[in-house]
């Protein structure tokens, strides 16, 4: 494992890359946390694991304001994490050893997954959404987001819950995008993986999602939750298997 940053507009990313055991070249999998999240919840590692397993090295990066990145929790946008991730792309295209590039990032770095995926279809063989939280900028518009209200047409300066507080630059941002815009950008595969009885993001975002992608295929993981606590191993299972597949 290699332990590094990576720099997005003189913000650093915490990063960190897991090649599998004698690999000289192969395919690479950048993989993203979502809100509140860090590269070492228990989600993420399996998921890393899991590809490293079938053969895929795995590029962990932190966002803006997230684990050990520059930049304050409170002052992340949306723009701020697209920018990043660009920065990340970026950096993983001047590895030598790559030669398939995949992208893969759980709730909100899923629904990052889904912009960055169609602003760069061209550099991504699949892309995998985990409980993607594409719905963020819809709610946004409507006045509510991960259960905090607000009037979506007179911001506040702060939106605040028990655990968090973002600034209203936060709901600006998210109520410009249209996610759909680059759902139709992406045409290659995509792998979407959701706990039915997810109380974070509704899984029947993931259903709609399935509908709107040129291929995409969805593995319901039933009765779990947002971060796959009680099917951990199920959700590392069928990305291990997707992988293989990819690159038998």
């Amino acid at each position: 494992m290699k332990e590094f940053y990576i720099d997005s507009d003189g913000i650093k990313l915490h990063a960190k890359l897991d090649i599998p055991e004698g690999m000289s070249k192969g395919p690479l999998c950048i993989l993203i946390h979502g809100f509140t999240g860090h590269m070492e919840e228990d989600h993420i590692i399996a998921a890393q694991k899991a590809m490293n397993d079938a053969g895929v090295a795995v590029l962990r990066a932190e966002m803006y304001g997230h684990g050990g990145s520059g930049g304050t929790f409170e002052k992340h946008t949306l723009y701020k994490w697209v920018t990043n991730a660009l920065a990340v792309v970026e950096y993983a295209k001047t590895l030598d050893f790559v030669t398939d590039l995949y992208l893969c990032g759980h709730s909100q770095g899923g629904l990052l997954t889904m912009l960055v995926g169609g602003m760069c279809a061209d550099d991504f063989k699949a892309i995998l959404p985990l409980s993607p939280a594409w719905m963020i900028p819809e709610i946004s518009r409507q006045g509510t987001v991960l259960g905090v209200s607000f009037d979506p047409n007179h911001i506040p300066e702060k939106v605040t819950s028990e655990d968090w507080s973002i600034s209203g630059d936060y709901i600006r941002v998210a109520q410009t995008i249209h996610v759909e815009d680059e759902i139709a950008r992406f045409k290659g595969p995509v792998f979407i993986v959701h706990g039915d009885a997810d109380e974070v993001v509704p899984y029947e975002y993931s259903v709609k999602a399935v509908e709107l992608y040129n291929d995409a295929e969805l593995v319901t993981i039933y009765g779990d939750d947002h971060c796959y606590t009680m099917h951990l191993q199920e959700m590392a299972d069928a990305i291990n298997e997707f992988f293989k597949a990819q690159i038998a």
